[in-house]
């Protein structure tokens, strides 16, 4: 199922031994477009500490009541490596991280698994290490926050059209599959602008410096695309719709190859 990355901000974590805290943001490498980790608020239980959990960990989620089980302790998340607020986060800190918990590398052309599952042809960390110099001891330059991403401009072939608004992301294997873009009106930035859905593979580049993202497709197609309502569930034929108006081919069917 699709959903917004937005309304799965708060979630409760539930540790097997108790509450660690609610999902505070979330952190996606932007070669593949996949959600990588939750950065989790862990509130008054660890003061001043950053948390992150792989999709990995993560149990069966409930979605009426909002909750995220992960299969740790809380004295495994206490014990955990911790990481730096202000600064982003290496790939000597994913290794630190994925060595402790025993997740798999996704950066050794591993493919996205099922959250709580490790596929058994993943590379070991081990292999992946020896494979990769590490020199990003500036952090991992692919791996971005929504938080930060959201905001960002929209630039169409011939003119800047909006500014990204959410994610949607597909449940089962965390892929982003859209980011919602909301359109300017006019001249101004007014609310109740109209809102529509682009596909990473329709992003031509993301100027990071400049906090702005380029789609290879001219303002006045994106301008009559079909109305994305986030009160409204997003269904298949909604998506057939969407795919069929810009001429993409539909990532369900690329998936199935």
């Amino acid at each position: 199922m699709l959903r917004s990355i937005k309304h799965l901000r708060g979630y409760q974590i539930h540790a097997k031994d108790g509450e660690i805290g609610k999902s505070h943001e979330f952190y996606f490498d932007d070669d593949e477009w996949t959600i990588r980790y939750l950065i989790v608020d862990t509130g008054n239980w660890l003061p001043g500490r950053l948390v992150l959990i792989s999709p990995h960990a993560l149990g069966q989620p409930g979605w009426e009541e909002k909750i995220f089980p992960v299969e740790l302790t809380k004295k495994q998340v206490e014990n955990s490596p911790g990481i730096d607020r202000h600064k982003s986060v290496s790939r000597q800190k994913e290794f630190e991280l994925g060595d402790y918990y025993g997740w798999p590398a996704y950066w050794g052309g591993v493919a996205a698994a099922m959250p709580g599952t490790v596929p058994e042809t993943a590379s070991t960390l081990t292999q992946v290490r020896a494979k990769e110099n590490i020199h990003q001891e500036h952090g991992d330059l692919h791996l971005r926050s929504t938080r930060e991403v959201i905001g960002y401009k929209v630039q169409a072939k011939d003119d800047i059209i909006g500014r990204v608004k959410d994610f949607i992301v597909e449940d089962e294997t965390w892929k982003i599959r859209y980011m919602v873009v909301v359109m300017r009106k006019w001249l101004h930035w007014l609310p109740g602008g109209k809102k529509v859905l682009v596909a990473p593979p329709w992003i031509e580049q993301v100027d990071w410096s400049e906090y702005t993202v380029n789609i290879d497709i001219d303002k006045e197609v994106i301008k009559k695309a079909p109305k994305y309502k986030p009160s409204k569930y997003i269904s298949r034929d909604y998506e057939i719709q969407l795919f069929k108006y810009y001429s993409k081919p539909e990532y369900w069917l690329e998936d199935e190859k």
